[in-house]
Order: structure tokens, then C-alpha cells, then sequence
């Protein structure tokens, strides 16, 4: 098993930035394709960034394109979303998650095997 918790999360003013960590723990070795995504009441949870096994390859979903870094440190085993030129829209809950054997992280949170907590950012108008 593998335990994700992330931190970072806030209130922050529209127009600033947040840095999200998720902290691997437990057999994470057996760690590939990483994601976050995020979720609000009443919505589906949303792919934002993912990133391949040893992080040569990215990808974010369009609306935080050019916002949002993600990034993995596998010696440390914790990955990161720099989140900058944040929008009230960014609202949410953010979770890691992480996969078992995929290398390329897929955006459907069903295909995740183990999920974090999640951390709440608010980002005010």
C-alpha cells in the first residue's frame, strides 16, 4: 500500500500563488504515473496535471495551462503543484494521487489506484 497526504493548501487573493506538496509513503517503489486533480461540491473530480514515472513527460488539463507547474522529486518521494495566477475559479479540493504500474499518468480518476485526503484552496475575488 502507498499513503499520499497532501499540504499547501489556503486562502489565497486572486492573482497569487500556492504551492501544493503530496508526500508518498509505504511501498512507493511500487509508485508510477502521478496525478491531482481537484473537485468541487455537486462536480465530478477534475484532472489538473499529471505527470509520467520519472517525470520526463507533463500534462495539465487546458484550463490551468500555463498557470499550474507539476513536478516530482522520486528520491524524496513527494510531487508538487506550483499553482501561480490563481483564479476564484481554482476553488476546490486538490488530491495526489498516484498508480501501481502505469508509466503515463491518465486523466480519468478512475484509472488512479491511491488517492490522498485532499487540501482545500480558496482563492477570493
Amino acid at each position: 500500500q502507498v499513503q499520499l497526504v497532501e499540504s499547501g493548501g489556503g486562502l489565497v487573493q486572486a492573482g497569487g500563488s500556492l504551492r501544493l506538496s503530496c508526500a508518498a509513503s509505504g511501498r512507493t517503489a511500487s509508485t508510477r504515473a502521478m496525478g491531482w486533480f481537484r473537485q468541487v461540491p455537486g462536480k465530478e473530480r477534475e484532472f489538473v496535471a499529471g505527470i509520467s514515472w520519472r517525470g520526463g513527460s507533463k500534462y495539465y488539463a487546458d484550463s490551468v495551462t500555463g498557470r499550474f507547474t507539476v513536478s516530482r522529486d522520486d528520491a524524496k518521494n513527494t510531487a508538487s503543484l506550483q499553482m501561480n495566477s490563481l483564479k476564484p475559479e481554482d476553488t476546490a479540493v486538490y488530491y495526489c494521487a498516484a498508480m501501481r504500474s502505469v508509466i503515463l499518468p491518465p486523466r480519468a480518476a478512475r484509472e488512479y489506484d491511491y488517492w490522498g485526503q485532499g487540501t482545500q484552496v480558496t482563492v477570493s475575488s
